[in-house]
């Protein structure tokens, strides 16, 4: 293998430590690069940054956000709009690391090959993403943040508490035999809102057909392997807003097949004779 083969795997994971060590920095070593948590926090101390996901669930339980909080919703929102939302899932969170292992000992000790007897639908999470604020709104504070992976393990990383270890071995082994990507791609609100913020994001994963030899490779190792419905059919941009923009389908495609892009969508000559 090459290092084409890993570099955005290796990217993500730069982004991914680094951010956590800044996160623990400014716990630990008082440094203002970056001070919070993944729900709130700040650049410099200037620079407020917000989970818009948190805070929908603040607005629905009734609390009173302060102007920051609001302008750092907004901030979140756009960035990932622009970029593609799932991005914060294989890019930022933190939990991502125990799922990424997760799949690649399910390809390691050939689980995939097993038939599967449990199913969820990956329309799970957007149920329970309306069910989190609906409970937010009865009980009066933001209910999926008390019960969050991934409020849990960045907490422990940073702050250095040991609490909710259980919770993350439960999705571990969820994952490894129940349900590939079960916690990312089937139950995670989190994971919902930021598809929606990116559903129309100008940067997206394109797939060129003429270049394509069928090894689906890339399917083995998406994580949303729904999304590369064009594979081996015609050069088209990955648009459905599942998409984690996390790359590895890029990383393993020795065809040059498929890249990303902005806002552009190549096609093969077969391809323009079906547009005629």
């Amino acid at each position: 293998m090459k290092w084409s083969n890993y570099k955005y795997l290796v990217l993500r994971r730069v982004v991914q430590l680094s951010l956590l060590f800044l996160y623990f920095a400014g716990n630990v070593y008082g440094w203002k690069i970056l001070r919070g948590t993944l729900s709130s926090s700040s650049i410099f101390g200037v620079i407020p940054l917000a989970d818009p996901f948190a805070v929908l669930q603040m607005l629905f339980a009734g609390a009173l956000l302060g102007v920051n909080v609001i302008v750092g919703a907004l901030i979140i929102t756009l960035f990932y709009g622009l970029i593609g939302g799932r991005a914060f899932c294989s890019w930022v969170c933190p939990v991502n690391l125990i799922t990424d292992l997760a799949a690649w000992l399910r390809r390691f000790l050939y689980l995939d090959k097993v038939e599967r007897k449990f199913w969820i639908s990956r329309n799970a999470r957007y149920y329970i993403l309306v069910l989190a604020l609906i409970i937010s709104f009865i009980v009066g504070y933001g209910a999926f943040e008390v019960l969050s992976p991934i409020t849990i393990m960045h907490r422990n990383i940073i702050f250095g508490v040991g609490s909710g270890i259980g919770v993350l071995a439960a999705i571990f082994l969820f994952d490894l035999f129940v349900t590939k990507n079960g916690w990312c791609g089937h139950l995670c609100p989190l994971g919902a809102t930021y598809a929606i913020i990116g559903k129309y994001a100008p940067l997206s994963v394109e797939h060129h057909h003429e270049n394509c030899t069928l090894c689906m490779k890339c399917k083995k190792v998406c994580p949303e392997s729904q999304v590369l419905h064009m594979i081996g059919k015609k050069s088209e941009r990955v648009l459905m807003k599942e998409c984690t923009n996390c790359g590895r389908c890029i990383d393993v495609c020795n065809d040059d097949a498929l890249s990303f892009s902005i806002l552009s969508k190549k096609l093969t000559k077969g391809d323009n004779d079906e547009k005629k």
